[in-house]
């Protein structure tokens, strides 16, 4: 894995301009000409299409390094499907949450089939090393076909329970909303790849608000009566632990007085 200074080496910009940008990007109802403009109230001279090779670059980046301290989900999952259109047609995006509404996985396939299922499940299995208790489906039964079909594939796998009900998959639905909800201002995708590096990082905003990270504690900083709180570090979000920074990825950017 490449270092912080590797990761940034070459570019144009601070990398703490890149990461403010990226995360408010994923975190926010913001398009790429909002970023831009707010950049440019700072005197910075930033194009659209910057800021998405950004998204682009760096968002795997950030997910590998946040996913070394990621908390393992319950075992007992819902799952469900959302739709996602890219370049004008609906594709598929397979969720999961466990029954804290803590997010499990979650995996964006061009078809809603058996064959889209079974790679979320089998995406699902291998993240968390373990099978779950219960799952948790709606009525669609190409999803309870495709969980029969692998866990008895699996040692222990009859003794999970499958089941469909459309009352405790209301969690799920809800946190579906909470994705879309940042979804919706990007006016849809042109290509499939850059759709699922978004949506990755949509997640891992997400993620991030729901506590699912286990970090090192920080100790309380000691200030004089009457200073300023220091600006957020954006290089947090690169780095969880870095300077004990995470509650940083929750405030606003601007300095205020406590």
């Amino acid at each position: 894995m490449l270092s912080v200074d590797e990761l940034f080496k070459g570019r144009h910009f601070e990398r703490e301009i890149i990461i403010l940008c990226v995360r408010w990007y994923l975190r926010y109802k913001l398009s790429f000409r909002d970023l831009m403009e707010m950049m440019a109230e700072r005197s910075l001279s930033l194009a659209h299409t910057t800021i998405m090779r950004w998204v682009q670059r760096y968002v795997p980046e950030f997910e590998k390094r946040w996913n070394r301290f990621a908390r393992p989900a319950g075992g007992s999952w819902r799952v469900d499907e959302t739709y996602v259109k890219i370049k004008g047609r609906w594709t598929y995006l397979y969720r999961a949450v466990d029954k804290a509404g803590k997010t499990v996985d979650f995996l964006l396939r061009a078809k809603r089939a058996v064959a889209a299922a079974k790679a979320f499940f089998r995406r699902a299995f291998a993240k968390h090393g373990r099978l779950p208790q219960k799952i948790t489906l709606d009525a669609y039964q190409a999803s309870h076909r495709a969980a029969r079909e692998l866990l008895a594939q699996r040692q222990g796998g009859q003794r999970m329970r499958i089941r469909s009900s459309k009352y405790l998959n209301n969690l799920i639905e809800q946190d579906h909303h909470s994705v879309k909800l940042r979804l919706s201002p990007m006016l849809g995708f042109k290509r499939f790849r850059h759709a699922a590096i978004t949506i990755a990082g949509v997640e891992l905003m997400h993620r991030i608000r729901k506590g699912q990270f286990k970090l090192e504690p920080r100790e309380k900083p000691r200030r004089k009566s009457g200073a300023r709180c220091s600006l957020p570090d954006p290089n947090a979000m690169t780095h969880p632990t870095s300077h004990g920074r995470f509650h940083n990825l929750h405030q606003s950017p601007l300095a205020r007085r406590r």
